[in-house]
């Protein structure tokens, strides 16, 4: 006999609900309790923020799909051939610029790691996959400037190849010595597919795998980013309006070292999302930030954030990891001091 009986809905329950979503609307609510004429400022700040991204929201999400349905990423592999200096530029050059996201190349670098590629490539890829993408540079000029972008993807490059430097310099000491944990992860946290094998095919739109690819891909990084850019534009808002500017520009304002210093410890420990910092360094900038330290402070979140220290973490033993999170905080006080000598 058929069963006939429909099926029972799908409880909303706490774990389904998206937490950045819903931290979004605890926010708005408690600013409708406490301040309610603010309410309304903040919405439109961030609907305008979001509107004029928009162009470069769209060639972001455009282009990271076109170069996951080509599997133009395959291509990344190159990086980890020949002599181990060449392999450090390379994995350094192409961590800077491969769509990656820091989860998704977990399984990468574990292939990677057991077939005997050094720890110091793949540190170089891993300082600077979490800094820069297509995505993230076309928002960070977008937002902050053609210029800070380039300085911040040079950035991304360089610290790379300073830490795979260093990491092969290293590799007899006791740090880097039998690096890897007992049992490294397979499997990454992000839901998107695995990259095609082989060879590019750039006319992707003739084969149904990759379109479906490029469908995903698209959706899926368009709204990754409307999520993250919409929390970090209501938190910029909110920082424009109740944090006083005098604050920031007397911890993170002025000239010298000093001010970089401290962006660069205060943003290792942030954990910021590499998307979601951009504007919240926006405000701080607007409020006095000294462009050097805006800079330190965003290398130093970004390598630090949650999914690029998990990707290092679930694979490394403690000592690698805390070799990584030192060369952060060292690049990013060398970016940001690079950069205050550019802007002066």
């Amino acid at each position: 006999m058929t069963d006939i009986t429909p099926p029972r809905p799908r409880r909303l329950t706490l774990s389904r609900i998206d937490k950045a979503w819903a931290f979004l609307a605890l926010t708005l609510l408690v600013l409708a309790v406490i301040d309610l004429p603010q309410l309304w400022p903040t919405v439109t700040f961030t609907l305008d923020a979001l509107f004029s991204t928009a162009p470069f929201i769209t060639f972001a999400v455009l282009a990271v799909a076109w170069l996951k349905a080509t599997g133009a990423e395959s291509l990344l592999a190159k990086a980890f051939e020949g002599r181990e200096v060449r392999m450090i530029l390379m994995a350094a050059l192409l961590g800077g610029l491969s769509p990656f996201c820091s989860c998704q190349v977990i399984p990468f670098i574990a292939a990677l790691l057991a077939v005997g590629v050094p720890l110091s490539a793949v540190m170089a890829f891993w300082l600077a996959s979490p800094l820069m993408d297509p995505a993230m540079f076309s928002i960070t000029a977008g937002t902050l400037g053609f210029d800070f972008a380039i300085a911040k993807t040079i950035a991304a490059v360089s610290i790379g190849a300073l830490g795979g430097m260093a990491a092969m310099a290293l590799k007899t000491s006791p740090v880097f010595a039998d690096p890897l944990k007992e049992r490294a992860p397979q499997g990454g946290c992000c839901s998107a597919k695995k990259p095609f094998q082989g060879k590019p095919v750039w006319r992707f739109w003739t084969e149904a795998p990759r379109r479906e690819t490029f469908r995903d891909t698209a959706l899926e990084n368009a709204f990754f980013l409307l999520k993250w850019l919409t929390v970090a534009y209501v938190f910029e808002a909110l920082m424009l309006r109740y944090v006083p500017a005098d604050w920031v520009a007397s911890a993170l304002g002025g000239s010298g070292i000093w001010p970089i210093i401290v962006a660069s410890v205060v943003g290792a420990p942030a954990y910021l999302n590499g998307y979601a910092a951009v504007p919240l360094v926006d405000a701080l900038l607007s409020q006095g930030m000294a462009p050097g330290a805006a800079m330190s402070f965003m290398i130093a979140g970004g390598i630090s954030c949650i999914p690029a220290a998990i990707a290092v973490w679930a694979l490394v033993k403690p000592r690698v990891f805390a070799a990584y999170l030192g060369f952060a905080v060292i690049g990013a006080m060398l970016a940001g001091l690079a950069w205050a000598a550019v802007v002066a």
